[in-house]
């Protein structure tokens, strides 16, 4: 009758298990180690507090939604000063810059509650109103758009009287007022005063069209 041995494994079997083992027990050490040393940098980081960051891309002029936000919550260490702490706090705020999605929103990039528009604009420039003609959600603040100025006479012509000028806000039209209703909101342009002296001649003796610039433009 034959007898039965256990089957021995090769040396190299028997180096490369030990090996595994060895690479196993060394990883599950590092986790174990980062482990501890996130849990005592704990204190150091600070309790965790709400911030509010921007949900989507937002850009200067545009009247904050709910939707428009989201609240995280970070290590009190990394709130940034005057972080907003909930939505609430800025839904009808306008914004005062661009913010990318992630982003935390401070006070500071807000417009003051019910301000005047000339707490949006920057220094050196001006704000001028002219009516868009387009229908109502075609154009945001943000978008850049060209003025064209039509003038009658016995040989009429068109002409560019500026061109990327951004808009700061959109005004819907109002009812009520004496005269026809226009046609479309009315849009707030961020312009220089040269630009603004120009505007406003196109507007004494001519026809105002506005035209919106591509983003590559």
């Amino acid at each position: 009758m034959r007898r039965w041995y256990p089957r021995r494994w090769p040396m190299r079997a028997r180096a490369l298990l030990a090996l595994s083992l060895a690479c196993g027990l060394a990883a599950f050490l590092l986790v174990r180690a980062e482990e501890a040393r996130l849990a005592g940098l704990g204190p150091a980081l600070g309790n965790p507090v709400p911030v509010v960051v921007a949900a989507e891309p937002l850009h200067r002029g545009e009247e904050l939604a709910p939707d428009d936000l989201r609240v995280e919550l970070v290590p009190s260490r990394y709130a940034p000063p005057g972080a907003l702490r909930s939505v609430e706090g800025a839904v009808g705020r306008t914004l005062l810059t661009d913010l990318a999605p992630g982003e935390p929103l401070t006070a500071t990039r807000l417009a003051p509650s019910g301000g005047p528009v000339a707490s949006r604009v920057p220094s050196g420039l001006r704000a001028f109103v002219v009516p868009s003609g387009m229908p109502a959600g075609v154009v945001r603040p943000g978008d850049r758009v060209d003025v064209l100025a039509t003038f009658g006479g016995q040989r009429p012509y068109t002409q560019t009287v500026a061109s990327g000028l951004e808009v700061l806000s959109v005004l819907a039209p109002e009812a009520g007022l004496a005269g026809p209703a226009p046609e479309g909101p009315s849009l707030v342009l961020l312009v220089s005063p040269a630009t603004a002296e120009r505007l406003a001649h196109a507007t004494a003796f001519g026809h105002l069209t506005v035209t919106i610039a591509g983003g590559l433009d």
